[in-house]
């Protein structure tokens, strides 16, 4: 092995705390890059503001004590979000990212040579970003509703109906599952969701298990069964990637393959499986504050828990029922 390969493999983990602040800004969600000053490792890079916990800190508890440091701000409300191991020539470092929605004081570039507003979705307009962040600007610009469609339950033309009206409403991430129809019934299900999906900018719809579907229809992703999961060697060639995990080993294997998100559940009982009481969101949380990936919390849930999975960890909710 390469002497300095070997000497980064050695080096000890150092846990940083990392702030995703996000407002509202005139053209939509924002968040908060600072820049690096001239004589720290990477002078001019960018990145989310944060920094190394100290000997009996928490990663929240650094958070706020570096935000107080570096920005001039103290947190009223963050929420765990993102946690990623990466390494540095010098350090190899866990970044646990947390979404920071609200706080108090005026932000100014206490440590940092200057900051930028960049609005989520859109390309950075500040450059170059401090290599271990890319990826979350990737993770930012995923909704907080991922919706499943039910044809199965409601018939095909009322399925449409409902993909229509929630794609006007703002919809903008969508799931054709229904894997119970005919194949022909199904391909026509999910070419019209995708034809539907179009004319709206953001808006992408990924196929349940089903390559060769999604691409025949032109869809924009491909999601995997827990059981698919672990039957591809390589991460499927779409866009985007996703797949449903229940377990720690589903998560690990997810972020192997360079996936883009995932679903984690049953949280809940769920009409479909009474008999069956959900890992509980004491049990999510555990996971999915360690995940690379952003999770959505799924089963038996309701649009009105946003709040409450994100304060667990999860990116948003996927939702069968409920969301038109």
């Amino acid at each position: 092995m390469d002497d300095s390969v070997s000497a980064v493999a050695a080096m000890p983990l150092t846990e940083v705390a990392a702030a995703v602040l996000l407002r509202d800004g005139p053209a939509g969600p924002e968040f908060l890059l600072a820049q690096r000053p001239v004589g720290k490792v990477y002078a001019g890079y960018w990145e989310f503001p944060g920094g190394k916990a100290e000997p009996g800190e928490t990663a929240y508890q650094a958070l706020g004590r570096e935000l107080r440091e570096e920005l001039g701000v103290t947190v009223d409300q963050a929420w765990p979000w993102l946690c990623r191991e990466f390494s540095y020539p010098h350090a190899t470092v866990r970044l646990n990212f947390f979404r920071v929605t609200a706080w108090h004081g005026e932000i100014a570039p206490l440590e940092h040579s200057a900051f930028a507003w960049v609005k989520v979705g859109e390309a950075a307009s500040v450059a170059p970003i401090l290599p271990a962040n890319g990826p979350i600007l990737r993770a930012l610009a995923l909704p907080a509703l991922y919706a499943l469609s039910h044809a199965e339950a409601h018939g095909t033309a009322a399925e449409l109906a409902r993909c229509g009206q929630a794609l006007a409403n703002g919809l903008r991430l969508l799931q054709v599952r229904d894997k119970t129809l005919p194949a022909a019934q199904r391909e026509r299900l999910a070419a019209e969701v995708v034809a539907l999906a179009r004319p709206y900018a953001g808006a992408r719809v990924l196929i349940n298990d089903d390559a060769g579907l999604a691409r025949a229809v032109a869809a924009d992703g491909v999601h995997l069964s827990s059981t698919r999961l672990w039957e591809v060697d390589r991460r499927p060639d779409f866009a985007l990637a996703a797949a449903s995990c229940h377990n720690a080993a589903d998560l690990a294997r997810a972020a192997a393959l360079g996936l883009d998100f995932v679903v984690l559940g049953p949280v809940l009982p769920t009409p479909s499986h009474p008999e069956a009481s959900g890992m509980g969101w004491a049990a999510f949380s555990r996971l999915s504050q360690t995940s690379p990936l952003p999770v959505y919390a799924l089963g038996g849930l309701r649009t009105d828990m946003l709040d409450t999975a994100r304060r667990h960890g999860g990116h948003g909710i996927g939702l069968l029922r409920g969301w038109c």
